[in-house]
This record gives structure tokens, sequence and C-alpha cells, in this order.
């Protein structure tokens, strides 16, 4: 149960990651996503079999303590934003910020929940399948958010830096998203700590997440 309840959040905090580049891209005159049918929460147009399954089933498995995955990318065309490098920054960011949202929305629930809880008697195991969603509520999307701040393409944080080199350099940049992630996960395997960098903001915002839930106890 704990693994479909990890998928399941998983899944729909990617969703809601690329429908905000999406809808952002949109809003900045970039047209491509929404005639691809991508602004939606239907799951089944973002998913990718790699990350939003496989991934995240094997990491869970390893037991490792390490956990994220991915959707399809939004097909963007920065081409056709009304202002292309601030354009392009906000759309990188759009995901990130939807994630925080959905971290901050997890977190009132679960004080509602604690709150309910003193007021009302839940069936059995209703109350814990529903504390352990928004615990994994909270936690995967302070990952997913800091996780794609990491300046690695094609990460969202990527594309913030690749505006702040020369032009040469920042195509250089860009052409090795294609071993991004192969990289990422090789420094992440291989390089001792590399992790701290994206849960220490993590656990972090956690302990302020868990504060606020105190404050209503």
């Amino acid at each position: 149960m704990e693994a479909f309840i990890l998928i399941i959040v998983l899944i729909a905090s990617v969703v809601v990651h690329e429908v905000a580049h999406a809808w952002q891209a949109l809003k900045e005159g970039d047209r491509t996503a929404e005639q691809l049918g991508r602004i939606t929460l239907n799951p089944i147009p973002h998913l990718d079999l790699v990350g939003s399954f496989i991934v995240p089933i094997l990491l869970y498995l390893s037991g490792s303590g390490i956990f994220f995955g991915w959707a399809k990318p939004v097909p963007v065309n920065p081409e056709n934003y009304r202002e292309y490098v601030a354009g392009d920054i906000r759309v990188s960011l759009a995901g990130i910020v939807s994630n925080l949202i959905l971290a901050a929305i997890s977190t009132v629930l679960m004080t509602f929940l604690v709150l309910a809880q003193s007021a009302f008697v839940f069936p059995p195991g209703m109350a814990d399948f529903a504390f352990l969603t928004l615990e994994y509520g909270i936690m995967i999307n302070l990952v997913l958010a800091f996780f794609n701040l990491v300046p690695i393409p094609p990460l969202d944080g990527s594309h913030v830096i690749a505006h702040a080199m020369p032009d040469r350099l920042a195509r250089q940049y860009r052409h090795f998203g294609q071993y991004g992630i192969l990289a990422l996960m090789g420094i992440i395997y291989l390089v001792p700590g590399a992790l701290t960098v994206v849960f220490g903001p993590v656990y972090f915002l956690r302990e302020i997440s868990d504060w606020f839930i105190r404050l209503w106890i």
C-alpha cells in the first residue's frame, strides 16, 4: 500500500509540474503545449514509462532512501515567447513553484486532519492512509522543487543559468542535456554527500512544515 501511495503522489506531482510549465508557456505566448494537449491534469499524455514508473519503483525497492521521478517534458518553443529570456525563465520556474504550492497545500490539509482527529472518529485505516498520502505530498513536492533547481540540463535550474552564459557556451551547456540525467544519477551514486544540496533545503522546509502543524495541536 505504501508503494502504491508513493507512486500515485509522485505521478500527481510531476503531472502538475509539467502542466504548470505548459500553462505558463501559453501565458508567455507559446501555444505548442496547448496544441499537443498537454494543458491537462489527465496523467496519460504526461507519463513517461521510465521516469514515472520504472525508476521510482526500482529506487523504492532498493531501499536506498533516494526517490524521484519525472514525466515527459512539455514541448515549448521559446521563440514564441513575448519576452524570450524572461519568458523562458518564468516557464522554467513555474514547475518548481507549483511543487512548492502543492507542498504547502499538503501541509495545510495535514493540519486540518490533525485537528479533525480530535473531533471525529475515522474508519479504521482511513486516517493512516490520509496522513501517509499528505506526508508524501509534502516530501515528494519539496524534493521535486529543489531537485529541479539543480543546474544540470535538462533540469529547470539549468535554463536560468544558461541565460547568464555567453551564447556559444550556453549552446554547449544545453547540448549536454541529452546526457544530463545519466550524469546526474552518476553524481548521486558516486559522489558522497551530493544530495545534501537537494535534501538540505528539503529537510529545512519539512521542519517548518512540522512546526506549522504543531502550532495548531
